[in-house]
């Protein structure tokens, strides 16, 4: 097994499922890393560090954003659930029912 986290043989993939997989694993390690700092911070007794800790959580969630809008421009299928999903009003398990509803599923 890969220490890249890759499932198959790296010489079996597209170098295009491989940049979504370097793509989708960075999201995961920026938003791990957000989770991070917050925890960190509720911890802390410092305010300077806690506030410190904040700003980096921050700059983590921007990171993830920028790889997220990454994704959606180079993957078609997360583009259109992204665009299904984000940024909508109500609920979000009854935008998934209505969605269903629409789509005759």
């Amino acid at each position: 097994m890969s220490k890249e986290g890759l499932h198959v043989p790296r010489e079996k993939l597209k170098r295009e499922t491989l940049n979504k997989h370097y793509a989708i694993t960075s999201i995961i390690e920026e938003l791990e890393a957000v989770d991070w700092y917050r925890q960190r911070a509720d911890d802390c007794d410092d305010p300077e560090l806690r506030a410190i800790l904040l700003h980096n959580a921050k700059e983590e969630l921007e990171h993830a954003a920028m790889v997220l809008e990454w994704l959606r421009r180079n993957d078609e299928e997360t583009h259109a659930q992204f665009e299904e999903y984000l940024f909508k009003d109500g609920s979000i398990a009854g935008h998934e029912e209505g969605a269903r509803d629409k789509h005759g599923l």
